[in-house]
């Protein structure tokens, strides 16, 4: 991809975490280092049940002193509800600021260096009124904005980029591998380290306790992941979410979401291995699917 695009992201919302004790409240619930979020990075981290299952995720950039939380936003009711129970005495106020702002992502070449910035995964700078940060996951998926609702369209015109579509995005996402929410992670089920949150930036090693932190940590160094969310191409028709994909006589994973040709699809590492050995077919549909592992993946 070439020219510079914006797309407007309708399905995400923004939480505000305001107080004395913001930092140090999500600090202790959440995957990632909250004490890196700073004007000059943001951050992607999950939170998780007390037994390690995923619940959300979201981006971390900072607003002063406050946090603002880039969350999905059909479901920030529920991530609001769910802080407010560990927030006891703690200085602390949660707010839905989705009316206030407008999500957008920048994709194309040259697209974080027209907005100012550095390139680096994570990296942020005041933009527009708002903020923009290069995705902290993988700098190669393009950068994210939050910027006043009513003036974000003229603000990302004014800078070069031209309207694009969400499937645009999706597919620049879905090819680097990038799951997105509750369309390609399960709720309560599903273990961060099979949707590669680790490689992703999205897990800090050397925080301390969080919300399920026990679980992941066994996960990574009892090497007890068995499954990977993976990029496939589709020849033929696009599966919908929740297709099992068959090896043979065997469902060995399931599409998550897709676009046109390419998608995701959750699946056994070893049917993978399996499958590259044997070069027997992966269908899922009526389709064939092929594996394509990211540069960023370790499986």
């Amino acid at each position: 991809m070439s020219e510079r695009q914006y797309v407007l992201l309708d399905d995400r919302g923004v939480i505000r975490v305001s107080g004395a004790d913001a930092r140090s409240f999500l600090q202790g619930l959440v995957s990632n280092d909250m004490e890196r979020v700073a004007a000059e990075h943001a951050v992607h981290t999950a939170f998780l049940t007390p037994q390690g299952k995923y619940l959300h995720d979201f981006f971390v950039a900072a607003d002063g002193d406050d946090l603002l939380l880039d969350c999905e936003a059909a479901r920030a009711g529920d991530l609001v509800k769910r802080l407010r129970i560990y927030k006891l005495r703690s200085l602390v106020d949660l707010a839905d600021d989705s009316d206030a702002f407008a999500v957008a992502a920048c994709i194309g070449d040259g697209s974080a260096s027209a907005l100012g910035l550095s390139g680096e995964a994570g990296s942020t700078v005041r933009f527009g009124g708002g903020i923009a940060y290069v995705d902290p996951r993988l700098a190669d998926v393009g950068a994210r904005l939050l910027l006043p609702r009513e003036t974000a369209v003229a603000t990302l015109e004014a800078a070069g980029f031209a309207s694009g579509t969400r499937d645009d995005f999706d597919r620049r996402r879905i090819g680097l591998g990038l799951p997105d929410g509750v369309r390609d992670i399960e709720v309560e089920k599903a273990v961060l380290l099979e949707y590669g949150f680790d490689e992703l930036n999205g897990v800090d090693w050397e925080k301390g306790c969080y919300m399920g932190q026990e679980l992941t940590a066994r996960t990574k160094y009892r090497g007890l992941i068995k499954k990977r969310l993976v990029p496939v191409a589709v020849d033929g028709p696009l599966p919908a979410s929740g297709t099992p994909v068959v090896l043979g006589n065997d469902e060995v994973g399931e599409v998550r979401s897709g676009v046109g040709e390419v998608a995701l699809a959750l699946m056994r590492l070893e049917a993978l291995e399996n499958a590259a050995e044997t070069n027997a077919p992966l269908t899922a549909g009526n389709a064939r699917l092929t594996p394509v592992k990211p540069a960023w993946a370790s499986y």
